[in-house]
């Protein structure tokens, strides 16, 4: 069973995807400064390459993003 947490707060957006299963984080990230001109979303994935995506964002998108990389 896989299970994203996620702990959003008035301009940041902080989230991890877990497999219970196994014990193991699969990915984590964090979204700064979210609904603030030039938006940080940083996303690592377990054995991939750290993804930055920097641009304004509101917490819908944010949200979106961290959706779509936890598929």
């Amino acid at each position: 069973m896989k299970i994203l947490v996620m702990n959003c707060g008035s301009s940041s957006l902080k989230y991890q995807l877990l497999d219970m299963e196994n014990n193991k984080v699969l990915a984590k990230g964090l979204a700064e400064r979210i609904g603030i001109s030039d938006s940080l979303l940083t996303h690592q994935a377990e054995g991939k390459e750290k993804v930055k995506i920097q641009r304004d964002m509101k917490i819908t998108e944010a949200i979106q993003l961290v959706w779509k990389f936890s598929g």
